[in-house]
C-alpha cells in the first residue's frame, strides 16, 4: 500500500515544544495533513514512555494505534473526508555533545525501536550515562558511534538516522560541530548507517553533490515542534505497512518501496544561507569568503549555512545527478499558501478557518498539495488559491533564504498580481483589508549582500577561509612536552623538574606548586633512578593519597619503563601499603592473613551490637573520635585518650575493638595504626622492610597525619633514600588530623636533607596565578612559591553576585550553556546563546563546579536536572555502598576467610545464610581458581529466585564485574581495592559531563573552566555556630580551588542563602577582598526581560 511517513518529532515533554504535542493530537492531526505513520518522537523519556504504554496498544509488526477510547476523544475534530487509519513508530531524537578528535561535536540522532521491551531497555541504557528526565531529547556525553553501538547491543532491529544533517549546530555534517563525513563520526559501525536525514535546509539536489552519501537514501521529516507543523518534510512509501518493511525499504532504497520525499524549499529553512542574525545580515557563500567569514557590520564570524557547507564538501557540479536519484517534491505548508492568497497571517484566524473549510471539502493537506485536480481546487477555494498550487507545484517562487536561525520567506505573488485577481478575493474574504507583511515575515533582504539567487557554482581554493589548518587550542599549545625517545630519559623536563629527578644523594623534599608537574617529576625521577641509576624495581616504593594517584603513576611509568618493570615496583596509598604490610607479617600480631576490612556500615554494626544503649548520634560521635584517636595512635587504653575525648570514650572504644578482633576486622584506620605497631614491637620486621624498600617517594607529604608520618619514619632506615613533594599552601585536611608541620620540619628531620622547588606553572594563566597568589599572600605564615606560566591570557578572573542560591545555580547553568555553545536550537533561537558563542568548543568535560559542604550542591543539581546538562556529582553514593553490591561483597568476604560470617549475616537474612554458607564453601574450594567475575556471576544465579534486584540495581552488580575484570583470579586484591576506595576515586575524567564535587574533593584537579561557588562570609571560610575553625586552612582551602582552573575562573556568591533549614545573609568572603581590582571583573544578575517579550517569543517557536 502506499502512505506517508513522518517520523521525527518530539511530545511535549521536549524543551519549546507545543503542550499540544499529545498521542491523541498527533493521531489528529496526522489524519489532517494526510500522514499514515508518525513517531512517537522522545522515547528516551520515562514520562513519555508511560504515556505511550499507557495509550498505544500494537498494530502491524512494530507499529502501533491509539487505544480506541483515547482515539474517540478527539476524532470527532477530524473531519470525515480527512478520516484514514494512524500509526505510531516508536521513535526519537537524542543530542549528543562530546569531544572527538580534540573537537567538541554536536550531533542530533533519530533512533527507532520495535518494542516497548527494547524502549525500556534503551532508556536503562542512557540513564546509566545522564540525565533523560528533564528534556524529552536528552543532552548526553555520548559519542554517536558508541550510541549506535548501545541500541544495537539490545536490539538488532533498533536503528539510528543521523538528523537533519547539515545544520550548521548539532548536525553530522554540520559547519560548526559536526563531521566532514558518515565515517569519521560512526567509525567500524557506519555499514549500520543507512539513510540520513537531510533537514529543512537542503533538498536531494543539493545532496546529490556529495557522491560519499550516494549509498544512503535521503529522508525527510518535520522534526515537529507542534502537531500543526507535522508533514512540512516527510516520506512517502509503497510497501507492507510494518515497521520491519519499512526499514527494509530504507535499507535498500529500492525506488518501487520507497517513493521519495516531500520537501520544504531549502531556501526557507532556517539555515540555508550564510549570516548574522544579530546584524540581519543574509549572504551567498561566495560573499561570505568574500568578506574573510566576518559580518561587515560587528566583524564577529558569521553562521555557516547549508548550502556554504555542502559547496565545501561537493565532488559534483550543480545540477549533476547521481546514479541513482530519488524523486521528492517540494511544496509549501496550505497555511503559508492561504496567507498569501488573504493577505494575512498564516495563524490569523481568518487563514486558519479557510483552512479548515477547505480540509473538510477536499481532504488531508497533502492531497491538496501534491495530488488534486486545479479544477476541484478552484471550486473550493477560488481561481487565486488554484494558482498558488499551481506555481507551487511547477517551482515558480520567489524566496528570501533563511540564515542564522531566520527561516527563509516565500512569495507566490507580488502585491498588484493578488489585486488582479480582487474578484477571487471577496469570495474568499469579504470586505477584510488586506493585511500587511508581518516585519518578521518581510521578503525583502535585509541589510544584504545576498547574490543572485541562481549563481552558479563557484570555485573552492586552496588556502581559504575554510580550509586553514585546524587551530591549536591553548590547552595543546602549553603542553608539557612529551619526551624525545632518542634522548635522555630527561629531556622533555624543565630546568627545576631534571635537578629534582637527578637529586639521588640526600633525603630530598620538592616544594611543588599547584601545575608545576608534581607527578611527572615523581615519575620520571622513578624511572631515571632504574634507568639511569641502576636502581632495582622491587626496591622502589611510591606511596600517593588516592588510589587515582596511585593508578595515574602506574599508568605513566608503565609508558616510561614498560609493564614487566613497571609492575615490580610498589604504588600505593597509605592504606594500602599498611593492608599489605599486615597481610605479610601480620600474624607476629596474630592476625589472620586473611582479614576483613570493615566498612563504615560495618563499623557501625560493630559498636550498635557491641553497645545498643547508645543512641545515634553517640555512635556517630564515638565513632569520628575512634578514628581521630587512632590517626594519633592512641589506643583504649591511652592515658592521653581520656584527656583528649573524656574518660568515657576508652569503654566505649575498648568494646569496638573487641567486636573486630572477634569478627576478624580491621577498620580503615587500623591499617596504618596496626601496621606501626608491628614495625615498632618486632625490629626485626622493620629491619626487613627497610631492606626491601632502599628508595621511598612520598607525593602529598603536607597530607600526613601522625600515624602516616610514623609510619613513614619506620621505614626510614640509614641506608634508605627518601624524597617527598607538595605543596604546604595546599595543606587542606586538618580537620582530619593531618598536620603540615611534618612537612614544615622535613629537614630537621632528615639532616642533610636538600630542598628544591617547582615553580612553572603548565596549568593556568598567569592572570590566575597572580590573583590566587595575593589571596595566600595574606596568610601570616606564607609558604606559596611565586609561581609563574608562558599562559598569558587577559581574560579577567569573573565576581558574580546572584539574589540566591537557585539564582545563583541557574547562573551557572546558564554560562555553561553558552560556553558550549548551545545545547539545542532553542538556546540559540531564544537568544540564551549568541550564534557567535558557539564558536566556544568546549565540552562538557571542560566544566567543574567547586562548592565548600555538600549541601550546596542541592540547588545547583536541581538547576542542572532542569536544563537536560550531563554532570557527574563526586561525593554521591558510589555503587558498592548500595545495596545489592554490599550483599554480593559479603558472599566473596566469606569465600576470602570463612572464619568469619559477620558480613554475610548482617547483609542477607538469616533463612538465606543457611543456603549460602555450603554454596560458598563450594566455590572457594573448586580445583582451579575462579576469575573473580564468574564468582561473581555464580551467586547471582544462586540467589536469583530468592532476590530479585531492579534495572539499576542489575546495572550496578553489571558496574561490580566490570570491576573486577583486571582482577582475574585475584579475590583478595579485588576486595581490598574495593574497601579502600574513597569519595574522590569516584570521579571519572573520561565522562563527558560537568563535575559537581567539593573543594576537597578537587585537590589534584584541574579543569579549563572552574566555578567556585558560595563564595560567602561563614561559609568560605566556613564557621560552624559556636565552633572554633581554622581561617588559615580555609584560605589554603580557597587558594587550591582557585588554582584547579586552568582558562577561566568564575566566583559567585549569593546575597541570600537557605541552608541547613535556615536562611542566611552572608556578606561576600574576605577572601573576594585580597584580589586586586584590576583582575576582576565583576557582574551582578541582569534585569528580567518583560514578560510579553518571552511570550510572544514563545509563540514563534510554533
Amino acid at each position: 500500500m502506499k502512505f506517508v511517513a513522518d517520523v521525527h518529532l518530539h511530545s511535549h515533554f521536549s524543551r519549546a515544544t507545543s503542550k499540544d504535542l499529545t498521542l491523541e493530537h498527533l493521531g489528529k492531526w496526522a489524519q489532517l495533513k494526510g500522514v499514515h505513520v508518525i513517531g512517537t518522537g522522545d522515547i528516551a523519556h520515562p514520562g513519555w514512555l508511560q504515556e505511550m504504554k499507557q495509550k498505544l496498544e500494537p498494530a502491524e509488526e512494530g507499529l502501533f494505534r491509539l487505544k480506541d477510547e483515547f482515539a474517540r476523544a478527539v476524532q470527532g475534530q477530524v473531519f470525515p473526508a480527512c478520516h484514514a487509519p494512524v500509526r505510531f513508530m516508536l521513535a526519537g531524537e537524542i543530542s549528543s555533545i562530546y569531544k572527538k578528535h580534540e573537537k567538541v561535536r554536536k550531533i542530533h540522532n533519530v533512533i527507532f525501536a520495535p518494542s516497548f521491551e527494547a524502549v525500556e531497555k534503551i532508556q536503562a541504557a542512557l540513564e546509566r550515562i545522564g540525565n533523560i528526565r528533564s528534556d524529552g531529547r536528552p543532552i548526553l556525553g555520548l559519542d554517536s558511534r558508541d550510541l549506535l553501538e548501545l541500541i544495537l547491543t539490545i536490539d538488532p532491529q533498533n536503528y539510528l538516522i543521523p538528523a537533519h544533517i547539515w545544520t550548521p549546530w548539532f548536525a553530522l555534517l554540520g559547519s560548526k560541530s559536526g563531521f566532514d563525513s558518515v565515517e569519521e563520526c560512526f567509525d567500524d559501525l557506519t555499514p549500520h548507517i543507512f539513510a540520513l536525514e537531510t533537514g529543512l535546509s537542503s533538498d536531494p539536489p543539493m545532496n546529490w553533490r556529495v557522491s560519499a552519501l550516494d549509498r544512503y537514501t535521503l529522508v525527510s521529516n518535520s522534526d515537529a515542534h507542534s502537531p500543526q507543523k507535522l508533514a512540512r518534510e516527510a516520506n512517502q512509501f509503497e510497501t507492507e505497512l510494518s515497521y520491519p518493511a519499512i526499514f527494509e525499504a530504507l535499507k535498500t532504497g529500492d525506488p518501487a518501496k520507497f517513493l521519495g520525499t516531500v520537501e520544504f524549499f531549502p531556501e526557507e529553512g532556517k539555515y540555508h544561507y550564510d549570516g548574522h542574525r544579530k546584524c540581519e545580515i543574509r549572504w551567498h557563500p561566495q560573499t561570505t569568503l568574500a568578506q574573510q567569514g566576518l559580518c561587515s557590520l560587528c566583524g564577529k564570524p558569521v553562521t555557516v549555512g547549508v548550502m556554504h557547507r555542502v559547496e565545501m564538501l561537493a565532488d559534483r557540479p550543480e545540477g549533476e545527478k547521481p546514479p541513482r536519484p530519488q524523486r521528492f517534491q517540494s511544496l509549501i505548508p496550505l497555511p503559508e499558501v492561504l496567507a498569501e492568497v488573504l493577505g494575512v497571517g498564516a495563524t490569523s484566524k481568518q487563514a486558519v478557518q479557510r483552512y479548515h473549510d477547505l480540509l473538510s471539502k477536499l481532504g488531508p493537506e497533502l492531497a491538496i498539495l501534491q495530488d488534486l485536480p486545479l479544477a476541484d481546487i478552484e471550486r473550493a477555494g477560488g481561481s487565486l488559491l488554484a494558482e498558488g498550487i499551481r506555481r507551487m507545484r511547477s517551482g515558480e517562487v520567489s524566496i528570501a533564504g533563511g540564515y542564522d536561525g531566520e527561516y527563509g520567506v516565500i512569495k507566490l505573488f507580488e502585491a498588484q498580481e493578488r489585486a488582479s485577481f480582487s474578484a477571487q478575493l471577496h469570495l474568499l474574504a469579504p470586505a477584510v483589508e488586506p493585511a500587511k507583511a508581518e516585519p518578521a515575515l518581510a521578503a525583502t533582504p535585509a541589510k544584504s549582500m545576498l547574490l543572485k539567487e541562481g549563481v552558479s557554482a563557484f570555485e573552492w581554493k586552496q588556502g581559504d577561509l575554510f580550509s586553514q589548518p585546524e587551530a591549536v587550542s591553548e590547552e595543546q599549545s602549553f603542553e608539557i612536552p612529551t619526551i624525545p625517545q632518542s634522548e635522555t630519559i630527561l629531556a622533555g623536563l624543565n630546568a627545576q623538574q631534571r635537578e629534582a629527578a637527578e637529586c639521588t644523594d640526600a633525603p630530598l623534599i620538592i616544594v611543588a606548586g599547584p601545575g608545576t608537574g608534581k607527578t611527572r617529576t615523581l615519575t620520571y625521577r622513578i624511572a631515571y633512578l632504574i634507568l639511569e641509576q641502576g636502581v632495582a624495581a622491587k626496591q622502589i616504593l611510591a606511596i600517593t593519597f588516592t588510589n587515582k594517584a596511585a593508578a595515574e603513576m602506574v599508568s605513566r611509568l608503565t609508558a616510561l619503563l614498560g609493564e614487566a618493570v613497571a609492575g615490580r615496583i610498589v604504588i600505593k596509598t597509605f592504606h594500602a601499603f599498611g593492608a599489605l604490610i599486615l597481610r605479610e607479617a601480620g600474624q607476629r600480631l596474630n592476625l589472620a592473613p586473611n582479614f576483613l576490612i570493615g566498612s563504615e556500615e560495618d563499623r557501625q554494626t560493630m559498636l550498635q551490637q557491641s553497645l545498643p544503649d547508645l543512641s545515634k548520634s553517640e555512635q556517630q560521635q564515638a565513632l569520628e573520635q575512634i578514628s581521630a584517636a587512632k590517626n594519633q595512635l592512641l589506643r583504649p587504653g591511652s592515658p592521653e585518650l581520656p584527656v583528649r575525648y573524656g574518660p568515657e570514650l576508652s569503654r566505649i572504644y575498648q568494646a569496638y575493638e573487641t567486636a573486630l578482633r572477634k569478627n576478624q576486622l580491621l577498620d580503615f584506620d587500623d591499617l596504618i595504626l596496626r601496621a606501626v605497631e608491628l614495625l615498632e614491637t618486632f625490629p626485626d620486621v622493620q629491619q626487613s622492610y627497610q631492606a626491601r624498600f632502599r628508595w621511598i617517594s612520598v607525593d602529598e607529604y603536607q597530607d600526613v597525619n601522625l600515624a602516616q608520618y610514623r609510619l613513614l619514619r619506620l621505614l626510614t632506615g640509614p641506608e634508605t633514600n627518601l624524597c617527598v613533594i607538595g605543596d604546604p599552601a595546599q595543606a587542606i585536611y586538618g580537620f582530619r588530623g593531618a598536620d603540615r608541620a611534618y612537612f614544615l620540619t622535613f629537614t630537621q628531620d632528615f639532616p642533610g636533607a636538600k630542598t628544591l622547588p617547582l615553580s612553572q606553572n603548565y596549568r593556568s594563566s598567569q592572570l590566575i596565578l597572580d590573583a590566587s597568589s595575593q589571596v595566600i599572600a595574606k596568610a601570616p605564615e606564607r609558604q606559596a612559591l611565586e609561581l609563574w606560566s608562558e599562559v598569558i591570557d587577559p581574560t579577567r578572573i569573573e565576581v558574580y553576585q546572584a539574589p540566591s542560591e537557585k539564582a545563583e545555580a541557574e547562573y551557572v547553568v546558564h554560562e555553561i550553556e553558552k560556553m558550549v555553545g548551545g545545547l539545542s536550537y532553542f538556546s540559540l533561537d531564544s537568544g540564551r546563546v549568541q550564534s557567535e558563542d558557539s564558536t566556544a568548543g568546549r565540552s562538557f568535560a571542560d566544566f567543574a563546579v567547586l562548592y565548600r559542604l555538600g549541601a550546596q550542591s542541592l540547588p545547583l543539581i536541581e538547576a542542572f536536572e532542569r536544563s537536560g546538562i550531563p554532570y557527574q556529582t563526586v561525593g554521591q553514593t558510589p555503587f558498592y555502598e548500595h545495596k545489592e553490591v554490599k550483599e554480593l561483597l559479603a558472599c566473596l568476604w566469606f569465600i576470602h576467610n570463612p572464619d568469619t560470617a559477620f558480613q554475610l549475616e548482617s547483609k542477607w537474612p538469616s533463612k538465606l545464610v543457611k543456603q549460602l554458607k555450603p554454596f560458598l564453601s563450594n566455590l572457594k574450594n573448586s580445583a582451579d581458581p575462579p576469575a573473580v567475575t564468574g564468582l561473581i556471576e555464580s551467586i547471582q544465579q544462586f540467589v536469583r529466585p530468592q532476590r530479585q534486584w531492579d534495572e539499576k540495581g542489575e546495572a550496578r552488580i553489571q558496574q561490580l564485574v566490570r570491576f573486577a575484570v583486571p582482577f582475574t583470579t585475584r579475590l583478595a586484591d579485588f576486595l581490598e581495592s574495593v574497601a579502600l576506595q574513597k569519595e574522590t576515586d569516584v570521579y571519572d575524567p573520561r565522562a563527558d559531563r560537568v563535575t559537581l564535587m567539593t573543594l576537597h574533593a578537587s585537590k589534584g584537579l584541574e579543569f579549563p573552566v572552574v566555578f567556585m561557588v558560595g563564595c560567602e562570609e561563614n561559609l568560605l571560610p566556613y564557621q560552624m555556630p559556636g565552633k572554633t575553625f581554622d581561617v588559615e586552612e580555609e584560605r589554603r582551602l580557597f587558594y587550591v580551588g582557585m588554582t584547579r582552573a586552568k582558562q577561566r575562573l568564575i566566583l559567585t556568591h549569593a546575597k541570600t542563602r537557605f541552608l541547613f533549614g535556615q536562611k542566611y545573609q552572608n556578606q561576600p568572603s574576605p577572601f573576594l577582598n585580597d584580589i586586586e581590582n584590576t583582575l576582576k571583573e565583576i557582574k551582578q544578575m541582569a534585569a528580567r526581560k518583560a514578560a510579553q517579550e518571552k511570550e510572544s517569543f514563545q509563540l514563534k517557536l510554533f
